[in-house]
């Protein structure tokens, strides 16, 4: 899958457009569901098991086929286990994994999955993660499961993955711990931070393997985006459930394709505080961008009674909203926050790297339509390109502006825009 950070992928010539999934989870998640709606939506299944050969793994195979759950059709991914197989702690997986010939960033989800999954069944038994033996997650189908799952995303090039709220199901559910509640303790702690609700169907619905792998590939969870659906597909459950189809959809399309600008929806956290030392703005500003506030500011106000006070703004996207409000809770003397969601228009961004007689220097581009629009540098790259070449910084600024228009043509960007690096000193 395309690292999330880079926002900005050409689709054909001179379009600035963001390919985007949306997981509908109306009857919960599982690993094998995931991968069997994005073979439905389009995902080359031979290809797929190519690649996934490749695991230093013996005793499975792997198949779908079409099947229907409450008269609707679904792809049913299916795992077939050929010979007798270990238990793995999560070292074990971890090598397994290292050892295939799948794209980097593959190997890179699957892992953090399987380390999600391991911390949470060390919790949910007191043990430590790596006296974790896992039994079903750690069984041949859970890792080709998992793996698959994040080879399926990076062969469909999606650069953005969304997610509903996780529906958990209720009852019980037959594990190798013997009888446990729905959601299992495993699941419990995955699902943490993650929007999710208990149902009526006696069935356990989302399944660790599956609440790992939303952990992981989600870049927020929420109500559909606004997108142009180019692709969809269905993938099926073990069982039949009563009353309900047990299938999760998969809805993938392009977002920003159908104007000039790019569209997505923001999430704007705000208070009011009037009693509070000044000096600690600056460390709850810093803690908001680390949890990955878009921005974060203050606005002088005068509240009841004449008071001087300041407001605290923090934006951000939908799924990040609780992890905003729970450090404005602890680090403020606010009782209380007030959100609202917004709409938002902007111009494609990427990062360039510029050559400079300091050093590198970022230059941020703004782009509309295939044109650049604006190119801002870094300040603090420039200012330490400045002080290692003893050139004024305004030289630097010129320079970095002038290396990123003669890099195009007619005003189009021809070089790939980059991730954006970390900032000077966080290397």
């Amino acid at each position: 899958m395309t690292p999330p950070a880079q926002l900005n992928k050409i689709y054909g010539p001179h379009r600035y457009e963001l390919k985007i999934a949306y997981f509908d989870c109306f009857s919960g998640i599982s690993g094998d569901m995931l991968i069997g709606s994005l073979m439905g939506a389009g995902c080359d299944f031979k290809k797929w098991l190519v690649q996934m050969e490749t695991l230093p793994l013996e005793g499975w195979s792997a198949s779908i086929k079409k099947v229907k759950r409450g008269g609707l059709a679904g792809t049913k991914f299916n795992v077939k286990i050929t010979s007798p197989q270990p238990q793995r702690n999560l070292s074990q997986i971890e090598k397994i994994i290292k050892k295939s010939k799948l794209p980097g960033s593959v190997k890179e989800r699957a892992a953090l999955a399987f380390g999600r999954l391991a911390k949470a069944e060390a919790v949910a038994h007191g043990v430590s993660m790596e006296e974790v033996h896992f039994h079903e997650v750690g069984a041949v189908d859970s890792i080709i499961d998992i793996t698959g799952a994040c080879l399926a995303v990076e062969m469909l090039k999606l650069d953005k993955i969304f997610f509903s709220a996780l529906n958990l199901g209720s009852g019980t559910v037959k594990t190798a711990h013997g009888v446990l509640p729905v959601p299992a303790p495993a699941t419990a702690e995955l699902i943490k931070g993650i929007p999710a609700y208990q149902s009526d169907f006696p069935a356990e619905l989302t399944t660790p393997t599956g609440a790992a792998l939303a952990a992981t590939l989600s870049d927020g969870f929420g109500p559909m985006p606004l997108m142009e659906v180019k692709a969809a597909g269905s993938g099926a459950g073990d069982i039949e459930l009563a009353g309900m189809p047990n299938l999760l959809r998969v809805f993938m399309g392009e977002q920003g394709g159908g104007g000039d600008y790019e569209e997505d929806n923001v999430v704007l956290v705000e208070t009011n505080i009037d009693d509070m030392d000044p000096r600690v703005y600056e460390y709850v500003i810093e803690r908001l961008l680390q949890a990955g506030a878009l921005d974060a500011w203050l606005t002088p106000i005068i509240m009841k009674k004449s008071r001087p006070a300041v407001t605290l703004s923090a934006l951000s996207e939908p799924g990040k909203k609780s992890a905003i409000i729970d450090i404005i809770m602890e680090e403020t003397t606010t009782f209380g926050v007030r959100t609202a969601e917004y709409s938002r228009s902007k111009l494609a961004r990427g990062f360039k790297e510029i050559e400079t007689p300091g050093g590198k220097v970022r230059v941020k581009v703004g782009q509309r339509g295939g044109k650049i629009l604006k190119a801002v540098p870094e300040y603090e790259d420039v200012k330490l390109a400045a002080e290692k070449s003893s050139m004024p910084l305004r030289d630097i600024i010129k320079m970095a502006e002038r290396e990123v228009r003669e890099s195009t043509d007619g005003g189009r960007v021809i070089k790939p825009s980059k991730e954006r690096p970390a900032k000077p000193g966080r290397r």
